[in-house]
């Protein structure tokens, strides 16, 4: 928990520093968070490549496990469904959308953005920016609640890149080729299912 709490100071801190204006992302002449995500993939990288078993642990894992990434696509999709009971003023269809972006804000908020509106597209933003940092947060209590696959479920597209040193760390490694996976099949499924359900 104490390292979730670090990670999310550091994204609060980085925030007052933007706002600050003393720190411009538009002087500088590289795309700085695609940097900092490659460092992060190259040292989740370097610590796979040190555990020699977790290649093999893929192949140990039970073939049911392979389909944990519907499984967070349809649970997702059911409880915005039933979030749509509540919010009346929202369409099932607006609910399907924001919550098919399952973490990937980037790509989500600007298609629904551009399909139903800037309303949506921000509600879609802070949804998502939401989900990845209730796990980062919350994945040792998801893990103590819900078993070892919650906090990969929880991640969703995410699982593959920024919630995968928290996943790993309170999963285990031998899970970590499993959340890539789950992340890689659920972040393919961002651009369609959002495209499908703004589209109805």
């Amino acid at each position: 928990m104490k390292g979730s709490l670090i990670i999310v100071g550091f994204f609060i801190l980085g925030i007052f520093a933007g706002l600050s204006g003393y720190i411009s992302i538009d002087a500088l002449s590289f795309d700085i968070s695609f940097v900092a995500l490659c460092l992060l993939m190259f040292f989740v990288g370097v610590s796979i490549g040190n555990d020699v078993d977790a290649l093999k642990n893929l192949r140990q894992i039970k073939p049911g496990l392979m389909f944990l990434p519907l499984a967070t696509i349809v649970g997702t999709l059911a409880g915005c469904a039933v979030i749509s009971l509540v919010f009346s003023h929202r369409s099932l269809t607006d609910c399907l959308a924001v919550g098919s972006g399952f973490g990937y804000y980037s790509l989500s908020s600007i298609f629904i953005t551009q399909y139903r509106g800037p309303e949506l597209g921000t509600i879609a933003l802070l949804s998502n920016i939401t989900r990845e940092i209730i796990t980062l947060l919350c994945a040792p209590l998801l893990l103590r609640l819900f078993g070892r696959l919650a906090p990969i479920s929880c991640g969703g597209a995410t699982s593959m890149d920024t919630t995968l040193p928290i996943i790993s760390r309170t999963s285990g490694n031998e899970l970590v080729v499993l959340s890539i996976f789950h992340g890689f099949v659920v972040d393919f499924s961002v651009p369609f299912l959002v495209t499908l359900f703004c589209t109805l």
